[in-house]
């Protein structure tokens, strides 16, 4: 994995992967866990997280570790609004990108839109290498590339 091995007891996200709060948990398993967000900016507004601390998509790198984890956050998170919003007609799954994200430790955010209040939707505004990073376009990225294979 791209992170660090240890939690940092600073790392609210930490804290509530190692159980020490009382946030409701969504989803849990041994990569991620789900909970909802304490500022919802849509009707459904969750974070799936790693367990383990990773600072942001910065730390993350194009190899098949780092792909499965996002690929199974954006499951957990696409399963989730999918039972608890199946009206909603529109979703968003992404990350802030640092300096834009508010806390250190990789999160992706999943929307079932509407946006609630509306001008909470600047927050989520794509602007290249500083906005917010489509969850889809961060596996684009991440994928691993082929082997080469050579003649012989």
């Amino acid at each position: 994995m791209a992170g660090t091995a240890s939690a940092s007891a600073s790392c609210i996200f930490c804290q509530i992967a190692s159980k020490s709060t009382t946030t409701t948990l969504l989803h849990s398993d041994e990569k991620v866990l789900a909970f909802q967000d304490i500022s919802p900016a849509a009707v459904r507004h969750y974070l799936v997280i790693p367990v383990e601390h990773i600072p942001s998509v910065k730390n993350l790198q194009r190899r098949t570790e780092d792909y499965s984890l996002v690929s199974h956050m954006l499951e957990v998170g696409k399963t989730l609004l999918s039972q608890d919003a199946p009206q909603s007609t529109q979703y968003r799954f992404g990350f802030h990108q640092p300096p834009l994200n508010s806390v250190n430790h990789l999160h992706l955010h999943c929307l079932a839109l509407p946006y609630t209040p509306r001008w909470k939707s600047i927050k989520f505004l794509s602007l290249g290498s500083l906005g917010f990073l489509e969850a889809e376009k961060l596996l684009e990225k991440l994928r691993p590339l082929p082997p080469v294979i050579s003649k012989v």
